[in-house]
């Protein structure tokens, strides 16, 4: 009986629920585990983690694997003739970076932040123009196809699994009944990943928490207020309207269902990579059509960052602020814009986002010394920024996919 309740516990019902119950189960031991070091010697919060790494490896073991399959799949089966849906979900992703960009900018003005900047050497190198992050998105598509997977270069996955797909398109109906089931047994793996959620929050929270807590980021309350504040007006303003003008349809539930399951995912993996089995779960769960989401969410991961867009304006102007430039309405459009490019490319830049802030800062002249600086400020505010950065980033990528897939479909209907 009691294997039978774990199992039903694990498998069925709520995700949500459940990891709502991990989470206040890592909270509950980050407040009990200073009592219990002195008696044990180690504080469990903090060796709880190890079933936080466990969880978020292993999505990011299977993710390569799973959209490279899943995408071979889809278009070797693909109908000739049929009407793809991905030229739209590109518009409403590269709209929604920009967009977002833009109401950080606004946002910055109406509440100017300055940093009392601090050194941050996170050991990792800047690119030196737009032009690199770019020559690295073209170079990535190319990359060897083994060395895609081992390192999980989606945009490479992506490359040749369309290529692989458009070519066994000719193929006989035995290999691609071969290649659905392998994409098919890859997908039960990741359900199983996925029904251990729970744990991995549980691990995940409790070793933040216990590790980094609130206390660290008391001195950057208006900044984290910001950029919080920007990341809410996207998701709930930016990306409703845009849904809105795809659907002419109450946008609501559909964001907040995304933001329930993925974005809540997302905000403790804090991996937009290791969330897109999460997100391939819930299109599945949403009937959407698995030829347009099984492309449309990996390459959301690596092109879709309106997240990545808001961290880099905001923390570009609370420089600008801090040093007193003036700033033109030409000047911040020409940052959103610059962001937004940024953004797109922040996936194949180690260290993602805060690596490009450089760039943007080059916009009004500040030196790279000063930028260090304030990619430092970066990293500091990175256990709560990162996380939600993620958390939209993620969750947009449901929505507007589903936004056009429902749309079509009310179309055909």
């Amino acid at each position: 009986m009691n294997s039978i309740r774990l199992y039903q516990f694990f498998f069925q019902g709520s995700l949500v629920k459940k990891i709502s119950m991990g989470l206040v189960a890592g909270l509950i031991l980050v407040a009990v585990a200073p009592m219990l070091q002195p008696i044990l010697g180690i504080n469990l919060a903090v060796e709880a983690g190890f079933l936080g790494k466990i969880f978020v490896r292993s999505l990011r073991a299977v993710a390569p694997l799973l959209v490279f399959l899943l995408v071979i799949a889809a278009i070797s089966n693909k109908q000739v003739g049929v009407k793809s849906n991905m030229r739209q979900i590109v518009v409403l992703y590269l709209m929604g970076t920009f967009f977002a960009a833009f109401v950080a900018v606004l946002i910055s003005f109406a509440l100017p932040t300055s940093l009392v900047l601090v050194v941050g050497d996170a050991g990792l190198t800047p690119p030196s123009d737009v032009s690199q992050v770019l020559s690295t998105l073209v170079l990535s598509v190319v990359d060897n196809p083994v060395n895609a997977l081992f390192s999980a270069n989606f945009i490479g996955i992506l490359g040749w699994a369309i290529g692989l797909g458009l070519a066994l398109r000719y193929a006989s109906e035995t290999t691609k009944t071969v290649m659905n089931d392998l994409a098919e047994a890859v997908s039960k793996i990741v359900y199983f990943i996925i029904s251990l959620a729970p744990i991995g929050v549980f691990g995940l929270v409790a070793e933040t928490f216990a590790s980094k807590g609130f206390g660290a980021m008391a001195h950057y309350m208006q900044l984290l207020v910001v950029l919080l504040g920007a990341m809410l007006i996207s998701a709930f303003g930016v990306n409703a309207i845009l849904v809105y003008w795809k659907t002419r349809r109450n946008p609501y539930p559909l964001i907040w269902k995304c933001i329930r399951v993925s974005g809540v995912t997302a905000f403790f993996t804090r991996s937009s990579a290791a969330n897109i089995p999460v997100n391939m779960d819930l299109c599945k769960q949403m009937d959407l059509d698995e030829e347009t989401y099984s492309v449309s969410i990996p390459l959301g991961a690596s092109i879709n960052m309106g997240g990545a867009a808001i961290t880099i304006t905001v923390l570009t102007l609370a420089a600008v602020h801090t040093l007193g430039i003036p700033v033109t309405f030409g000047s911040a459009l020409l940052l959103s814009l610059v962001a937004s490019v940024c953004a797109c490319g922040a996936s194949g830049v180690a260290g993602g986002s805060l690596l490009l802030i450089p760039l943007a800062c080059s916009l009004f002249g500040i030196s790279n010394e000063v930028a260090a600086q304030v990619m430092g400020v970066g990293f500091i505010i990175g256990v709560i920024q990162d996380s939600a950065e993620t958390a939209l980033n993620s969750s947009t990528d449901v929505v507007f996919t589903a936004a056009v897939c429902e749309e079509e479909k009310r179309k055909a209907a």
